[in-house]
Protein backbone atom coordinates (compact mmCIF):
# COMPACT_ATOMS: atom_id res chain seq x y z
CA UNK A 1 0.00 0.00 0.00
CA UNK A 2 1.71 2.91 -1.33
CA UNK A 3 0.98 7.02 -1.39
CA UNK A 4 4.24 7.90 -3.19
CA UNK A 5 3.49 10.88 -5.19
CA UNK A 6 0.57 11.30 -4.03
CA UNK A 7 -1.31 14.57 -1.89
CA UNK A 8 -3.35 13.89 1.08
CA UNK A 9 -5.82 16.52 2.49
CA UNK A 10 -6.87 15.65 6.17
CA UNK A 11 -9.41 17.70 7.82
CA UNK A 12 -9.73 17.43 11.60
CA UNK A 13 -7.81 18.18 14.79
CA UNK A 14 -4.14 18.32 15.54
CA UNK A 15 -4.49 14.66 17.59
CA UNK A 16 -6.28 11.43 17.79
CA UNK A 17 -7.65 9.89 14.31
CA UNK A 18 -6.21 12.77 12.54
CA UNK A 19 -2.89 12.82 13.78
CA UNK A 20 -2.59 8.76 13.77
CA UNK A 21 -3.72 9.40 9.95
CA UNK A 22 -1.33 11.66 9.13
CA UNK A 23 1.17 9.78 10.49
CA UNK A 24 0.06 6.82 8.27
CA UNK A 25 -0.33 8.59 5.24
CA UNK A 26 3.38 9.76 5.17
CA UNK A 27 5.01 6.47 6.22
CA UNK A 28 3.07 5.29 2.91
CA UNK A 29 4.92 7.64 1.12
CA UNK A 30 2.47 10.89 1.00
CA UNK A 31 2.09 14.01 1.18
CA UNK A 32 -0.34 15.43 3.89
CA UNK A 33 -2.05 19.02 4.31
CA UNK A 34 -3.61 19.11 7.40
CA UNK A 35 -6.56 21.56 7.88
CA UNK A 36 -9.12 22.34 10.87
CA UNK A 37 -10.63 25.57 11.92
CA UNK A 38 -7.60 26.74 14.38
CA UNK A 39 -4.35 26.94 11.86
CA UNK A 40 -2.69 27.85 14.91
CA UNK A 41 -3.56 24.78 16.67
CA UNK A 42 -2.60 22.00 14.09
CA UNK A 43 0.32 23.93 12.91
CA UNK A 44 1.40 23.87 17.09
CA UNK A 45 0.79 20.02 16.97
CA UNK A 46 2.33 18.80 13.72
CA UNK A 47 5.58 21.36 14.52
CA UNK A 48 6.83 20.14 10.90
CA UNK A 49 7.62 21.97 7.78
CA UNK A 50 6.95 19.41 5.48
CA UNK A 51 3.13 19.06 6.65
CA UNK A 52 1.70 22.14 5.07
CA UNK A 53 -1.43 23.52 7.82
CA UNK A 54 -4.67 24.98 6.32
CA UNK A 55 -8.03 26.75 8.18
CA UNK A 56 -11.26 25.55 6.78
CA UNK A 57 -14.92 25.48 7.98
CA UNK A 58 -16.86 22.79 6.97
CA UNK A 59 -20.27 24.42 7.90
CA UNK A 60 -19.05 27.79 5.52
CA UNK A 61 -19.28 26.99 1.48
CA UNK A 62 -16.95 29.99 1.05
CA UNK A 63 -14.60 28.98 3.37
CA UNK A 64 -14.42 25.11 1.80
CA UNK A 65 -14.03 26.95 -1.84
CA UNK A 66 -11.54 29.04 -0.80
CA UNK A 67 -9.47 26.17 0.50
CA UNK A 68 -10.00 23.98 -2.87
CA UNK A 69 -8.67 27.35 -4.25
CA UNK A 70 -5.84 27.98 -2.49
CA UNK A 71 -4.68 23.97 -2.83
CA UNK A 72 -5.25 23.38 -6.25
CA UNK A 73 -5.20 19.24 -6.96
CA UNK A 74 -5.39 17.41 -4.83
CA UNK A 75 -5.76 13.15 -4.78
CA UNK A 76 -7.64 11.95 -1.62
CA UNK A 77 -9.77 13.89 0.98
CA UNK A 78 -10.23 13.26 3.93
CA UNK A 79 -12.28 14.22 6.97
CA UNK A 80 -12.71 13.29 10.29
CA UNK A 81 -14.34 16.64 11.38
CA UNK A 82 -17.23 16.55 13.98
CA UNK A 83 -19.34 18.34 16.13
CA UNK A 84 -19.97 17.00 19.55
CA UNK A 85 -24.27 15.79 19.48
CA UNK A 86 -24.63 13.71 22.23
CA UNK A 87 -27.81 13.49 24.16
CA UNK A 88 -30.79 11.81 24.85
CA UNK A 89 -34.12 13.56 22.85
CA UNK A 90 -35.49 15.03 25.96
CA UNK A 91 -31.87 16.50 25.85
CA UNK A 92 -30.71 18.04 22.90
CA UNK A 93 -31.16 21.52 21.34
CA UNK A 94 -32.09 21.31 18.22
CA UNK A 95 -28.98 23.67 17.09
CA UNK A 96 -27.05 20.89 18.67
CA UNK A 97 -28.28 18.41 15.40
CA UNK A 98 -28.09 20.80 13.13
CA UNK A 99 -24.00 21.58 14.04
CA UNK A 100 -23.61 17.72 13.64
CA UNK A 101 -25.41 17.36 10.58
CA UNK A 102 -23.31 20.86 8.93
CA UNK A 103 -20.16 19.64 9.67
CA UNK A 104 -20.05 15.95 9.06
CA UNK A 105 -22.95 15.31 6.41
CA UNK A 106 -23.39 18.80 4.56
CA UNK A 107 -19.56 19.56 4.95
CA UNK A 108 -18.64 16.00 2.75
CA UNK A 109 -21.02 17.72 0.32
CA UNK A 110 -19.58 20.82 0.02
CA UNK A 111 -15.88 19.15 0.02
CA UNK A 112 -17.26 16.77 -2.85
CA UNK A 113 -18.54 19.52 -4.68
CA UNK A 114 -15.61 21.85 -4.62
CA UNK A 115 -12.95 19.36 -4.44
CA UNK A 116 -14.25 16.17 -7.18
CA UNK A 117 -13.25 18.89 -10.44
CA UNK A 118 -9.73 19.04 -8.67
CA UNK A 119 -9.10 15.92 -8.38
CA UNK A 120 -7.78 12.96 -10.66
CA UNK A 121 -9.86 10.40 -11.84
CA UNK A 122 -7.86 7.50 -9.81
CA UNK A 123 -8.39 9.66 -6.35
CA UNK A 124 -10.68 9.71 -3.56
CA UNK A 125 -13.19 10.77 -0.99
CA UNK A 126 -12.69 9.51 2.71
CA UNK A 127 -15.60 10.23 4.80
CA UNK A 128 -16.28 9.22 8.76
CA UNK A 129 -18.96 7.89 9.71
CA UNK A 130 -19.20 5.52 13.29
CA UNK A 131 -20.89 2.64 14.25
CA UNK A 132 -23.94 3.99 15.86
CA UNK A 133 -25.55 4.71 12.33
CA UNK A 134 -26.07 0.53 12.56
CA UNK A 135 -26.29 -0.12 16.44
CA UNK A 136 -28.62 2.00 18.67
CA UNK A 137 -27.37 3.43 22.03
CA UNK A 138 -29.67 5.64 24.52
CA UNK A 139 -27.89 9.25 24.28
CA UNK A 140 -26.78 9.18 20.99
CA UNK A 141 -29.28 9.74 18.25
CA UNK A 142 -28.09 12.66 16.81
CA UNK A 143 -24.52 11.02 16.31
CA UNK A 144 -26.81 8.25 14.98
CA UNK A 145 -28.64 9.79 12.58
CA UNK A 146 -25.25 12.20 11.46
CA UNK A 147 -23.48 8.85 10.80
CA UNK A 148 -26.81 7.51 9.06
CA UNK A 149 -26.49 10.27 6.79
CA UNK A 150 -23.13 9.95 5.91
CA UNK A 151 -23.27 6.72 5.14
CA UNK A 152 -25.89 7.53 2.96
CA UNK A 153 -23.63 10.10 1.47
CA UNK A 154 -21.27 7.63 0.74
CA UNK A 155 -22.78 5.66 -1.72
CA UNK A 156 -24.32 8.22 -3.59
CA UNK A 157 -21.23 9.77 -4.29
CA UNK A 158 -19.54 6.99 -5.19
CA UNK A 159 -22.25 6.96 -7.84
CA UNK A 160 -22.12 10.43 -8.79
CA UNK A 161 -18.38 10.80 -8.72
CA UNK A 162 -17.13 7.77 -10.19
CA UNK A 163 -14.32 6.79 -11.43
CA UNK A 164 -13.22 9.15 -8.26
CA UNK A 165 -13.72 6.54 -4.88
CA UNK A 166 -16.00 7.47 -2.22
CA UNK A 167 -15.94 5.20 1.11
CA UNK A 168 -16.15 5.76 4.97
CA UNK A 169 -14.61 4.73 8.02
CA UNK A 170 -17.11 3.72 10.44
CA UNK A 171 -15.06 3.12 14.07
CA UNK A 172 -16.68 1.31 16.95
CA UNK A 173 -15.33 2.36 20.56
CA UNK A 174 -11.24 3.99 20.40
CA UNK A 175 -9.14 5.28 22.73
CA UNK A 176 -8.49 8.50 21.36
CA UNK A 177 -9.23 10.77 24.56
CA UNK A 178 -12.56 11.65 23.38
CA UNK A 179 -13.56 9.46 26.45
CA UNK A 180 -12.04 11.02 29.21
CA UNK A 181 -14.81 13.62 29.42
CA UNK A 182 -16.57 11.10 31.55
CA UNK A 183 -13.61 10.91 34.20
CA UNK A 184 -11.00 7.91 34.88
CA UNK A 185 -12.86 5.98 36.63
CA UNK A 186 -16.56 6.12 34.46
CA UNK A 187 -14.13 5.69 31.25
CA UNK A 188 -12.66 2.58 32.25
CA UNK A 189 -16.03 0.89 33.81
CA UNK A 190 -16.86 1.87 29.90
CA UNK A 191 -13.56 0.61 27.95
CA UNK A 192 -13.60 -2.90 30.36
CA UNK A 193 -17.30 -3.64 29.48
CA UNK A 194 -16.95 -3.18 25.35
CA UNK A 195 -13.82 -4.84 25.54
CA UNK A 196 -14.53 -7.97 27.52
CA UNK A 197 -18.33 -8.15 24.80
CA UNK A 198 -16.92 -7.32 21.64
CA UNK A 199 -15.68 -10.15 19.33
CA UNK A 200 -12.10 -8.58 19.29
CA UNK A 201 -11.52 -7.99 23.15
CA UNK A 202 -10.51 -4.70 23.32
CA UNK A 203 -10.47 -0.81 22.81
CA UNK A 204 -9.57 0.57 19.12
CA UNK A 205 -7.10 2.54 18.89
CA UNK A 206 -6.09 5.47 16.50
CA UNK A 207 -3.13 2.97 14.76
CA UNK A 208 -6.41 0.39 13.78
CA UNK A 209 -8.29 3.54 12.04
CA UNK A 210 -5.24 4.30 10.36
CA UNK A 211 -4.51 1.46 9.05
CA UNK A 212 -7.75 1.44 7.46
CA UNK A 213 -7.84 4.69 6.15
CA UNK A 214 -4.77 3.94 4.43
CA UNK A 215 -6.18 0.77 2.64
CA UNK A 216 -9.08 2.64 2.03
CA UNK A 217 -6.73 5.19 -0.16
CA UNK A 218 -4.76 2.94 -1.94
CA UNK A 219 -7.32 0.39 -2.39
CA UNK A 220 -8.17 1.46 -6.00
CA UNK A 221 -11.44 -1.28 -6.58
CA UNK A 222 -13.32 0.05 -3.13
CA UNK A 223 -15.82 2.14 -3.47
CA UNK A 224 -19.35 3.09 -1.75
CA UNK A 225 -18.39 0.86 1.63
CA UNK A 226 -18.45 2.04 5.01
CA UNK A 227 -15.85 -0.01 7.03
CA UNK A 228 -16.54 -0.88 10.34
CA UNK A 229 -13.26 -0.61 12.57
CA UNK A 230 -14.96 -1.60 15.57
CA UNK A 231 -13.62 -5.15 16.89
CA UNK A 232 -17.23 -6.65 15.94
CA UNK A 233 -18.53 -3.98 18.29
CA UNK A 234 -21.68 -3.66 15.89
CA UNK A 235 -22.64 -7.47 16.40
CA UNK A 236 -23.18 -7.80 19.79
Amino acid sequence: MTLKDRTVLVIGRGGGIAQATTDAVREAGGTVVVAGRDRDALVTAYADPAIRAEAVDLTDESSVAGLAQRLGTVDHVVTTASARARGTAAELDPEVVTASLRTKAVGAILLAKHFAGRMPADGSFLLFSGATAVKPAPGMLAVAATNGAVDAIVRSLAVELAPIRVNAISPGTIDTGAYDALGARRKAALFEQRGSTNPARRIGTAGDVAQAVVFALTSTFLTGVSLGIDGGERLV
